[in-house]
């Protein structure tokens, strides 16, 4: 779908494609955690997609093999893209080589999606990861690929992570514009490609997107603006911090978009101006987690929440403290706690204090529109992780994606290692579907705790977080053992390591579900039929022949009382005699 930006985002949300406005990243450079590991997130938020973690056996690819690129949106089959002669292993969104990546959509300018193109963001990231062995080649095979073949997705923004650096790149097409070409005797499209940037996080910075584009001004004298082969050399050497396409500005000015000088050229203002829905709906989750680490972020309050468009947040600040796996799993949890946005406390989270506003966002009443807050944790999140790629460590052990499916805020981060040869069957593809249940499936068994606990939420909240605790902070622990393990292995038959990360990983992740479907029912027997049973160190307490429950029943908040009271008056009111 395309994005009208002269248009209300109310509107748009109506019409939008499942992925757009859907999903928050996080970027943390090495300078700027406390191990020294580059840091990404991403979290697949959708209400049609699986949770599942991808794997891809990479090696010598044989001659006339092929990649089938779809729409991620809805599989429609593009292109065989001919696969080079040797590709890189990728677990979920992290290579061999520990190059990372994510994505956030953001639509952009209406009229710029190219219906001719046959390269999908979702496909492109794959072909990135399976063919680059640093950020920088990740950019260059993506601008690559976009001009030869051209550019089918909405705007997008991808973070790129490699052990040395941190990447924000921000894409989107150029349109349609058919041409006839006599001597084939068929039409072409001559704006086929795409117009970029990329931007290099400085060292000891983060950064963050969610669904809007982030990057405004660059310095065009510090870039380069071409990646043809030629430009390799260039483009590979440290001091470069700015990559872009040769007709970034030129093409915004073909169309209109653009008429200052090339200095004032900012590329989230050009081709995603900012409105009311792009700051509160998107940017809102950026400040969330920006003032979380920096003590001056309350200043963009306004902006964030669409009140000052004027004032817009930098793309990358230096948090006051460095920062961990731990923290940027409690900020995929994020729901504005803390804030006067926070959504466990207006009337819409009910007598049970739940986070959550089933969908559609906006509502129209007396002729007013109206909505509910985008907040980083969401409901229809089809999976979510953190990668870190650390270069004190072999490349199969420095690799991790800390992995989880569904609900971020209900979900379990486990460690998957680059280097391992298979995905834990409870979370491998092909073990059941978004159409069809599968018992031992980590998705599945996920989606009945976080949907059970719906009901009511803050009640259950806690026993989900006590095993939630366990098994994070256990994974925490085993980490730095395992690798110093795994390293020493590596270190004597490299082949080796990679089995011992394998079985690891593959074994956390199916204890992992099958302690979590323990909790499904342990909640299931607490809190059948709206009851509470009284519990001690997990042992439900019984009366004193030991046959029957201490059954609880949880009150209502005064405040949900009263409000029952001031909608219908003395209907219940009960007539004493």
């Amino acid at each position: 779908m395309k994005f009208f930006c002269s248009v209300s985002i109310f509107f748009i949300l109506v019409l939008i494609s499942p992925a757009l406005l859907a999903c928050t990243s996080y970027l943390v450079t090495p300078g700027a955690s406390v191990d020294s590991s580059a840091m990404i997130s991403y979290a697949a938020d959708s209400h049609i997609r699986y949770g599942e973690l991808y794997f891809y056996k990479g090696g010598p690819q044989p001659e006339g093999s092929y990649y089938q690129m779809y729409c991620r949106s809805t599989h429609k089959p593009l292109i065989k893209v001919p696969n080079p002669s040797f590709t890189y292993s990728v677990v979920g969104y992290i290579n061999e080589k520990q190059v990372a990546m994510g994505e956030t959509t953001f639509g952009g300018r209406s009229g710029l999606r190219d219906t001719t193109g046959l390269m999908d963001y979702g496909g492109l990231m794959f072909l990135a990861l399976q063919r680059s062995a640093s950020a920088r080649e990740a950019i260059k095979v993506i601008g690559q690929l976009v001009e030869e073949y051209g550019y089918y997705s909405d705007g997008e923004s991808f973070s790129i992570s490699d052990p040395n650096e941190v990447w924000i790149m921000e894409i989107i097409g150029k349109g349609t514009n058919l041409l006839y070409d006599e001597h084939k005797q068929k039409y072409y499209n001559a704006d086929k490609g795409a117009v970029w940037v990329a931007v290099r996080i400085p060292d000891g910075y983060i950064s963050a997107h969610a669904n809007h584009a982030r990057i405004t001004n660059f310095p065009l004298e510090d870039g380069i603006n071409s990646i043809s082969s030629k430009s390799w050399k260039k483009i590979n050497n440290p001091d470069v911090g700015v990559i872009y396409a040769h007709d970034v500005i030129s093409f915004a000015r073909k169309k209109g978009f653009f008429d200052a000088p090339d200095a004032e050229f900012s590329f989230s203002d050009v081709y995603a101006p900012v409105d009311f829905g792009a700051a509160r709906f998107c940017e809102a989750r950026v400040w969330s987690m920006f003032r979380k680490v920096n003590s001056e972020m309350e200043k963009y309050e306004n902006y964030a929440m669409g009140y000052d468009l004027e004032n817009r947040m930098p793309l990358y600040i230096k948090p006051d403290r460095k920062l961990s796996v731990q923290d940027l799993m409690s900020f995929k949890r994020d729901h504005l706690q803390g804030t006067k946005y926070d959504m466990t406390a207006d009337i819409g989270a009910g007598p049970w204090g739940r986070p959550y506003r089933w969908r559609p966002m906006t509502w129209k009443l007396d002729g007013k529109t109206y909505f509910h807050e985008r907040t980083t944790a969401t409901q229809q999140t089809a999976f979510s992780f953190i990668t870190q790629s650390r270069r004190n460590l072999p490349d199969p052990v420095g690799g991790i994606i800390w992995f989880g499916v569904d609900d971020a805020n209900t979900t379990v981060y486990v460690p998957m290692y680059a280097g391992i040869r298979k995905a834990p069957e409870a979370y491998a593809e092909g073990n059941g579907s978004i159409l069809e249940y599968s018992e031992n499936s980590a998705f599945w068994t996920f989606n009945k705790v976080s949907n059970f606990s719906y009901l009511r939420y803050n009640l259950m909240l806690p026993d989900i977080q006590k095993v939630q605790s366990e098994l994070e902070n256990r994974y925490k622990e085993f980490v730095p053992a395992i690798d110093k393990a795994a390293t020493e292995l590596f270190n004597k038959d490299p082949e080796l390591a990679r089995d011992f990360v394998t079985d690891f990983s593959v074994k956390m992740g199916n204890y992992t579900v099958q302690r979590w479907e323990e909790l499904f029912r342990f909640l299931m027997v607490k809190f059948i039929d709206g009851n509470l049973k009284k519990e001690e160190n997990g042992e439900f307490v019984t009366n004193k022949y030991g046959k029957y429950p201490i059954v609880i029943h949880p009150e209502y908040p005064e405040w949900w009382l009263r409000l029952i009271v001031e909608t219908t008056g003395d209907k219940f009111l009960y007539l004493e005699d």
